[in-house]
């Protein structure tokens, strides 16, 4: 079959991490697979297999080179200004046509795709009116909290959503997106659940390569985006409360950085907490970190548990809305906790003075890319 993957940009992150991954995945089982992306920003995730075509479609450019586009993106603006988020409900309308007219080159040149999967909300917003029974969009996280807060939210939950074929990574997240979409009057044409891959074998083959972790003592690791969703907040506060005396790494970058260092000096653990920033890598992290820990307030699934795992590290996750108990189950569960930072800070004393746990591959199976790429190309019953 020939597949193509459509995310808005391949930053390091774990959702596009996610998408690079379903694209090797998909080659490696002989299909033709393309992973189109609309915005360069450095540095970039690429598919570690050859035969996945990468495509850049600049969509902010094509708005402003497609006559009609200027203006509407310009309206866009004005109107965002007035009403927040509203801005992919106008842009999008037309952004949907420029990247119908991308595909019908794509499919000129390279023969008709069987499966078109968006990934990402912020991908599948910039080109809403984009309609057709091929394309599933991926949500990766709980909407419910995407939407509660807009104003347009009836209106941008049928923009995106109505009559359009849905998965989500969780079955929590399923949950709530079922819920919140029937309140906001939206009916997709179905809705199901498709977990995220986890490529064991290339995550344990790239945590070998050399990496600036060695130089530090065994410690305790937080990977993930500096921002209010991943909480470390939460972390710093546990970790102040821990009686276990092990170094804090935090591999990440975002707008929360200074914040975050400044609570860090206020409790008086600055010298024991490494702000690491971002690494292209970070699985070299994970596999010589004691014990990986997860404080996030809402989380899809929460892949960075499962190539925790997959690196040998032991996991402790706080028990958030979304997806974490799709990963945490049966002897798991033992390591998941309630969300205040004390009873963080608890469950991360005890897991440690246990030193860890031993690990069962077997956890890991009903994320292997085989048979997550195998259900995206199922035919999705409709609603």
């Amino acid at each position: 079959m020939r597949t193509l993957i459509v995310v808005r940009t391949l930053k390091v992150g774990g959702m596009e991490r996610v998408a690079v991954n379903l694209a090797d995945a998909f080659a490696e089982q002989g299909h033709d697979s393309h992973l189109m992306y609309f915005k360069a920003r450095p540095p970039q995730l690429a598919p570690r297999d050859e035969r996945v075509r990468v495509h850049y479609f600049a969509l902010s450019r094509a708005m402003w080179t497609s006559g009609l586009g200027g203006p509407v993106d310009i309206l866009a603006r004005v109107a965002n200004s007035l009403v927040r988020k509203s801005h992919s409900l106008i842009a999008g309308w037309w952004a949907g046509r420029l990247f119908a007219r991308e595909l019908a080159r794509l499919e000129d040149e390279y023969g008709r795709f069987d499966r078109i999967i968006f990934r990402g909300m912020g991908t599948f917003e910039a080109v809403w009116s984009f309609h057709d029974a091929r394309a599933c969009y991926v949500l990766e996280n709980v909407l419910g909290l995407c939407l509660q807060q807009d104003r347009l939210a009836h209106h941008k939950a049928r923009c995106l959503f109505h009559d359009k074929h849905l998965v989500c990574v969780s079955s929590g997240v399923a949950t709530q997106v079922g819920e919140t979409l029937d309140t906001l009057g939206a009916t997709p044409a179905s809705l199901r659940t498709i977990t995220n891959p986890c490529p064991i074998d290339e995550i344990r083959r790239a945590a070998t390569e050399t990496s600036a972790a060695s130089r530090y003592p065994p410690y305790l690791l937080n990977v993930a985006r500096l921002v209010p969703q991943k909480n470390q907040r939460r972390l710093l506060e546990a970790y102040a409360l821990m009686t276990t005396p092990i170094p804090l790494v935090i591999v990440g970058e975002g707008r929360l950085r200074a914040e975050l260092e400044e609570q860090a000096r206020s409790l008086q653990i600055a010298e024991r907490v490494h702000f690491v920033g971002n690494q292209l890598n970070p699985y070299p992290w994970m596999q010589q970190a004691r014990l990986f820990v997860l404080s996030s307030n809402h989380e899809g699934l929460g892949i960075v548990l499962l190539e925790a795992l997959a690196c040998g590290t032991p996991v402790v996750s706080v028990d958030c809305p979304g997806g974490v108990r799709d990963i945490m189950q049966g002897e798991l569960a033992e390591h998941l906790c309630e969300m205040p930072p004390e009873a963080l800070a608890e469950c991360l004393d005890r897991t440690l003075a246990a030193d860890g746990y031993a690990i069962d591959d077997a956890w890991l199976n009903a994320f292997a890319p085989t048979r997550i790429a195998a259900q995206f190309l199922q035919e999705p019953a409709d609603s």
